[in-house]
């Protein structure tokens, strides 16, 4: 049984920057996919970003291309999730999750979750 424990998030500015960390225990990383998925007050959980086993293959959710990037170190068992540019859209709890199929976007592929990470970006 893989458990996700995930770390970094906060409170940041308009503009800022906050990393992410997913580490996991009792499993290891480098036979899942890994996501990044939200969910802010009243909204449903959203994608944000996945990476494949090897770290060869990332998507990422439109709203966040080319602020957000996700990457893995499997030696360590622990994927990240680089945040630039964050807006106050962005404020949601972040999740991680593992995943045995190739770059799921949906939270029903998903086969472990982290308990989320707060993420605050005030104006």
């Amino acid at each position: 049984q893989v458990q996700l424990v995930e770390s970094g998030g906060g409170l940041v500015q308009a503009g800022g920057a906050l990393r992410l960390s997913c580490t996991a225990s009792g499993g290891t990383l480098s036979r899942y996919s890994m996501g990044w998925f939200r969910q802010a007050p009243g909204k449903e959980r959203e994608f944000v970003a996945a990476i494949s086993w090897n770290g060869g293959d990332t998507y990422y959710a439109d709203s966040v291309k080319g602020r957000f990037t996700i990457s893995r170190n499997n030696a360590k068992n622990t994927v990240f999730l680089d945040m630039n540019g964050l807006k106050p859209e962005d404020t949601a709890v972040f999740v991680c999750a593992a995943s045995g199929k190739f770059l799921p976007t949906t939270s029903s592929a998903y086969d472990y979750w982290g308990q989320g990470t707060q993420v605050t970006v005030s104006l």
